[in-house]
């Protein structure tokens, strides 16, 4: 590998900091660069000045502020985490130790969204807390957004804004069709929430509301989100056993509303499906070929998580929680439900049916007294209350006034790594951004949170050369900025953002495991958001310099 030529800023800001000056804010000295672009690495300096990249090459003859020696090492853009659920992890947590440590900058909020949000809905949101507690003092997204960013965050946040959150503000979690003057207000919703920052539409299409929605509401609300320049990402109507009219829905969406589609954890869920990865790439990279953009991202286990409400029909769950906990206390709604959850194909994406009892592992409680079952299964729950599955399934969801947090064993390893070979894959963790201690550790977590990223460049790249390292950093960077249409983040290329992480190659690992998920990701030294080290020699500094990446306007 060879050192190149400095490339000087581009012009702006950053240039007459460092100019003026004579120094630079940071360089990072003979460090194996990766750009982000996917090409060989070649061993060069890189400086920071002030929030941006300054340069790029032989800074021998430089000074800055900061000297660090990153021989050795990898040096490359901050990753991008295509799905976080930290939205109520950063409230209570800015730190996000957990998704820093494996060198994510920017964390992109999906599948629903924290507003626009009505009277009733906030009341639930309070309701359903169970060991994060916070303030409810917002209503629409931008404030949200504003409440986040004046609390202090390590990373950079981005969001989409939830079909089925708009859903729910205008229809209540009614099982209908909206009239035209209620999705005439759904659009005006979506239309206002990218005003105020959203990068896009998202949705959940297994989960009571966003499943009620059929697919020419959902392309009348993309609509509004492609006149604004935005996404579209989903978690897909089925994984298992229909998952091609789920992916041909989406491309639908793609082509009549004209706006980019991302699919949100690529998997083919249930053994019985493991054999229609063909197929479905297929499907895909035809789309792709016909013009359309489709992309995906995915998590790098074989197990997912999510609740209870994924192992039970959707009809039960309609008007709410409450609604629900009643249906399930009804002994002929009760005998109902067990019966479409015994179903292989009950006409909606039966995640227990495919998992199995055994293939169902809790991790999160709010009551206190069911804690005692945290890392057991299902079968085995059910085993020591002397019960059925499907009836201990349904007292624990009544018993525990929430939907009970689980992880379902459902997807192939060998798929996972043919998944992450392909070029229009990127990574997400699905999960919120933890850091090891109270109140996080009082329940269990799937250890995606911390360390998906880290187990695709240490167990997929470095020791199973699934794909080349700067193949994978590129797909942790550059191709997710394309998708979420962010110009200056994702590239180490002077003028963009200075979101860096530094990484030693041969120890980056993921350590949390289902038995101990609360462990820190390895091999990470530091990581700069927005030019500010947020992770120093590998220990966290208590920076908060992360930003709010909001939608500009075509």
């Amino acid at each position: 590998m060879r050192r190149r030529a400095v490339v000087p800023l581009a012009c702006g800001l950053a240039c007459a900091c460092a100019c003026a000056s004579g120094r630079y804010s940071v360089i990072l000295r003979h460090g194996t660069v990766y750009d982000g672009g996917g090409g060989a690495p070649i061993v060069a300096d890189v400086a920071l000045a002030g929030d941006r990249i300054a340069a790029v090459g032989d800074l021998s003859a430089a000074r800055a502020d900061v000297d660090i020696d990153a021989a050795g090492m990898a040096v490359a853009p901050g990753f991008i985490d295509m799905l976080s659920h930290s939205e109520e992890t950063l409230l209570v947590d800015g730190a996000a130790e957990g998704a820093i440590r494996q060198g994510v900058t920017l964390e992109v909020f999906g599948e629903g969204s924290m507003g626009p949000w009505n009277e009733r809905m906030r009341r639930e949101a309070v309701a359903q807390q169970s060991n994060l507690r916070y303030a409810v003092t917002w209503k629409t997204l931008g404030e949200y957004l504003a409440v986040l960013e004046r609390r202090g965050i390590a990373p950079n946040v981005a969001t989409l804004v939830g079909a089925g959150t708009v859903r729910e503000h205008v229809l209540g979690r009614d099982n209908r069709a909206p009239s035209p003057a209620e999705l005439d207000e759904m659009r005006r919703l979506v239309a206002q929430a990218i005003d105020e920052g959203a990068l896009g539409l998202t949705t959940a299409l297994i989960y009571p509301p966003d499943t009620y929605a059929r697919t020419d509401e959902l392309i009348a609300l993309a609509r509004e989100a492609a006149a604004r320049g935005g996404i579209f990402t989903a978690h897909i109507r089925n994984e298992g056993n229909h998952i091609d009219r789920a992916v041909d829905e989406l491309i639908t969406i793609a082509r009549e509303a004209r706006i980019p589609v991302e699919m949100y954890h690529f998997k083919l869920a249930g053994r019985s499906n493991w054999g229609k990865l063909d197929a479905v790439v297929a499907q895909i990279e035809a789309a792709r070929a016909a013009g359309l953009r489709v992309t995906a991202d995915m998590y790098t286990y074989t197990a997912g998580a999510t609740g209870l409400d994924a192992a039970m029909p959707p009809w039960a769950q309609e008007g709410g929680y409450a609604a629900w906990a009643q249906r399930l206390r009804d002994p002929a709604q009760r005998a109902r439900v067990a019966a479409e959850m015994r179903d292989p194909d009950p006409g909606w994406d039966n995640l227990y049916a495919l998992a199995g009892a055994d293939g169902v592992r809790f991790i999160g409680f709010k009551n206190p007294a069911l804690r005692r079952y945290l890392g057991k299964s299902l079968a085995e729950v059910a085993a020591e209350r002397r019960t059925t599955p499907e009836d201990a399934a349904m007292d624990l969801v009544v018993e525990d006034g929430t939907r009970v947090e689980a992880v379902y064993f459902l997807m192939s390893e060998d798929n996972v790594r043919r998944e992450i070979a392909l070029p229009w894959m990127s990574f997400g963790c699905d999960a919120g951004a933890m850091t090891p201690r109270p109140p996080f550790t009082d329940n269990a977590v799937h250890p995606r949170a911390y360390g998906n990223f880290a187990r695709l460049l240490g167990k997929y790249v470095r020791d199973e050369k699934v794909i080349p390292l700067a193949a994978a950093i590129a797909r942790l960077t550059s191709l997710p900025a394309a998708n979420l249409g962010l110009t200056d983040r994702g590239r180490l290329a002077p003028g963009a953002f200075a979101d860096v992480v530094v990484f030693d190659p041969a120890r980056i690992a993921d350590a949390a495991t289902y038995e101990r998920p609360h462990q820190l990701s390895v091999g990470v030294a530091y990581v700069f958001v927005n030019g500010t080290a947020v992770l120093r020699a590998g220990e966290m500094t208590g920076a908060t310099p992360g930003r709010i990446i909001r939608r500009r306007r075509p």
